[in-house]
């Protein structure tokens, strides 16, 4: 599967991350060392990726990182890739010089130093305390560390967090159950505000007894000590350096049980060869990244390219043990027959990121829906929208699943039966009220089914929502009457149309306009005008035609980096996403490629503050993905892609059923001029999903400058 890539770069240019030789650069990493783990792990408010830098494994269940929210804070177990509030961080452990005799407190004010960071897909180093070398790899449900002391130390510390997280938690326990291994479990803090009362469970162990063991709490350090609880407690363990100046460290985790993770230790890690561990991450991020192979002009765009795939590839992540339970939305012990999966930010990735999964990894996207199934029947009937281990945040708006779940069927992850799903989407799209967890899932509804509108950027998320059922319904249950249902909610977003102001706005309750600034969830009016992408024909027919429409665009992009109030383009930001390729629907595909080509090199690099928003889950990483290959998938529910010039000269997807080949793409010739499917000539700026599901062949000719009329007759659907 994996050819040579036409510029074998090894080292990702522009960085100075890889280091020749040694222990971190190896020549067999593959494409799994040119995934730069550090890319937009730093950055400014909203333009930062909220990343981590440490490993983690496919779809996996342990991300060991140092916290994005404090580099001060240890390894940690757990975090999500991109998410924009404090989070997680259970069981951080820090290797420290000497024998400890203060306590380490919350760890943050023990002011440990992490630097000289470097990482690539399923490793990670760095040096702490300026003298430690501290190496980090995974399984799926464990990670592993080797601990390097320098020569001269008699003794090393490695130090365990129990009540200790990146946010407040009181409810935690640890004991000490050898001299070389502790266990213990934790909560989950909260998210954005919002508590989230997961328990994470751990055991732990080292490849040598210690010299010294003992527990911390608050201030007070117990040498001796077995049992540590509560918030800021922990345990340590010193060994003598005499014998060893490595101590290696491993850590299985589970959401049900101390004994689960026990388990999954000995299943995935019964060994204390870091080398091997190391070596089997890297291949399994190898098959995967494999299933994309890029060939190009520009190694630096190669190595964000597969920095972006990777990231893309992190979440949803496993949450089912070795044994198949796993801990369900009713706080009880299921078990499973295929893989339960978690970390659900819906409202980001049903606009990318799922798209992609189904068509590279159907059967991963397939458990990924029936783990929503399960989630909503244990958690009161309806999907949720945002999850985190087994809780239901309620962040952010809209109804996201049941468009998430009708964009996997549409792009071919359909190994379930689609009957008891649809049942669940109506649910959420009818009965005003239904919760999953307590938490409302369509507030307002009521109001909505009854009168047509609602607060505008909720029910404009919530026509895509109806629009992508009824996309559901009718082909994947064959409910033709319930898709005109749906279709007709999702024209609603008429209503939300002022022809006094041109704009879509949110009305009272009576009917009458509120001010054009009102209600809008990260965003303004002139980003959310365009969140009608299953009717573009009808919103520009709207508010004049094409021409119209073409100058609001023009005016829109005149800057790229828009914040949450700012009316221009938020590249960084999920409801703008869409935007650029809408001029294919005004006819100017050029125009769409001027758009992406300026993002993609004014508002990406590879640098360690290289993204321009959080990447919430690999939805970012999905965008940045499908924008270098030329295809997006803009319409909910509908299996198909909107088009531009690919970035690459070559890409080849391997996907189930066939390759998909795509030709021609130019880092400098960035205008189409004409496209070939399988050798036919293709004219409109759109491709079906059933063109290209068994395999095809892509070639686009491209040009320096715009020229010729190539995707300006034939426009892409709209579903009015």
């Amino acid at each position: 599967m994996f050819k040579t890539l036409k510029i074998a770069a090894v080292l990702l240019a522009g960085s100075q991350l890889l280091a020749a030789g040694g222990a971190y650069a190896q020549p067999d990493a593959g494409l799994a060392g040119k995934v730069n783990t550090l890319t937009g792990t730093e950055g400014a408010g909203l333009t930062s990726g909220y990343l981590y830098p440490g490993a983690t494994y496919p779809f996996g269940m342990v991300q060991f990182t140092p916290t994005y929210f404090s580099k001060r804070g240890g390894f940690v177990i757990n975090q999500l890739s991109g998410g924009g509030c404090a989070h997680m961080g259970n069981f951080p452990t820090v290797p420290l010089p000497g024998r400890l005799d203060v306590s380490p407190g919350n760890i943050l004010d023990h002011r440990v130093d992490i630097s000289a960071e470097r990482g690539h897909a399923g490793y990670y180093e760095a040096t702490v305390e300026e003298r430690i070398g501290a190496q980090l790899t995974v399984t799926e449900r464990t990670g592993m560390a080797r601990y390097t002391y320098p020569e001269g130390d008699e003794f090393g510390t490695v130090i365990i967090g129990a009540g200790i997280a990146a946010t407040p938690i009181e409810q935690a326990a640890v004991v000490v159950t050898g001299p070389s291994s502790c266990e213990g479990y934790a909560e989950g803090g909260n998210f954005c505000g919002i508590r989230t009362p997961y328990k994470i469970y751990f055991v732990a162990e080292f490849d040598a007894p210690a010299a010294e063991t003992g527990i911390w709490k608050d201030d007070t350090l117990t040498p001796g000590g077995r049992f540590a609880e509560g918030s800021t407690s922990g345990v340590y363990f010193t060994f003598d350096l005499g014998k060893s100046r490595n101590v290696q460290y491993r850590i299985g985790v589970s959401y049900v049980s101390v004994e689960n993770a026990r388990e999954n230790l000995r299943a995935e890690n019964d060994t204390w060869d870091f080398a091997a561990v190391r070596s089997a991450a890297e291949a399994a991020w190898n098959r995967y990244l494999g299933l994309i192979e890029v060939e190009g002009t520009n190694p630096d765009r190669i190595g964000q390219f597969y920095t972006h795939l990777y990231r893309a590839l992190i979440h949803p992540n496993l949450c089912s043990d070795v044994n198949g339970e796993y801990m369900g939305a009713d706080f009880r012990v299921h078990k499973t027959r295929s893989r339960q999966y978690t970390s659900f930010s819906n409202w980001d990735t049903y606009r990318t990121q799922i798209q992609l999964l189904a068509m590279l990894t159907p059967d991963v996207a397939s458990d990924v829906v029936l783990s929503h199934r399960a989630f909503a029947e244990q958690s009161g009937g309806a999907y949720p929208r945002w999850v985190l281990a087994n809780i239901e945040t309620g962040v952010m708006q809209g109804d996201p699943t049941p468009i998430l779940i009708a964009n996997a069927w549409a792009f071919g992850a359909q190994d379930y039966d689609p009957y008891p799903l649809f049942r669940i989407m109506r649910v959420n799209a009818e009965v005003p009220g239904a919760t999953s967890q307590g938490v409302e899932e369509r507030p307002g509804l009521r109001q909505y089914l009854e009168k047509g509108y609602w607060n505008a950027s909720e029910q404009l998320e919530y026509t895509s929502a109806d629009f992508a059922i009824g996309q559901f319904a009718l082909h994947a249950v064959g409910d033709e009457f319930a898709s005109w249902r749906y279709f007709g909610y999702a024209r609603s977003w008429r209503n939300l149309y002022n022809p006094e102001t041109g704009w879509l706005q949110s009305r009272n309750a009576d009917g009458s306009w509120k001010s054009l600034g009102e209600d809008w969830r990260e965003s303004t009016y002139k980003n959310y005008f365009w969140m009608v992408p299953y009717d573009l024909g009808g919103l520009i027919e709207t508010i004049g035609g094409k021409a119209a429409a073409e100058k609001r665009l023009d005016e829109f992009f005149v800057r790229l980096d828009a914040g949450y109030g700012d009316e221009w383009f938020a590249s960084g930001n999920e409801p703008s996403f869409h935007i650029p390729w809408i001029y294919n629907w005004v006819g100017r595909p050029d125009k769409t490629a001027k758009v992406i080509n300026r993002t993609l090199n004014e508002q990406y690099s590879s640098a360690i503050d290289g993204l321009p928003g959080n990447d919430d889950l690999g939805t970012m990483g999905a965008w940045y993905v499908f924008a270098c290959s030329g295809l997006y998938p803009m319409i909910p529910g509908v299996g198909g892609f909107t088009l531009n010039t690919p970035i690459f000269e070559r890409v080849t997807m391997h996907l189930k059923h066939g390759d998909l080949t795509i030709t021609g793409g130019s880092e400098t010739k960035i205008y189409t001029t004409g496209l070939k499917v399988n050798g036919r000539a293709h004219d409109r700026a759109w491709i079906d999903w059933k063109e290209l599901s068994d395999g095809a062949t892509l070639e686009f000719t491209t040009s320096a400058k715009p020229a010729g009329r190539w995707g300006q007759s034939e426009l892409p659907p709209s579903y009015e």
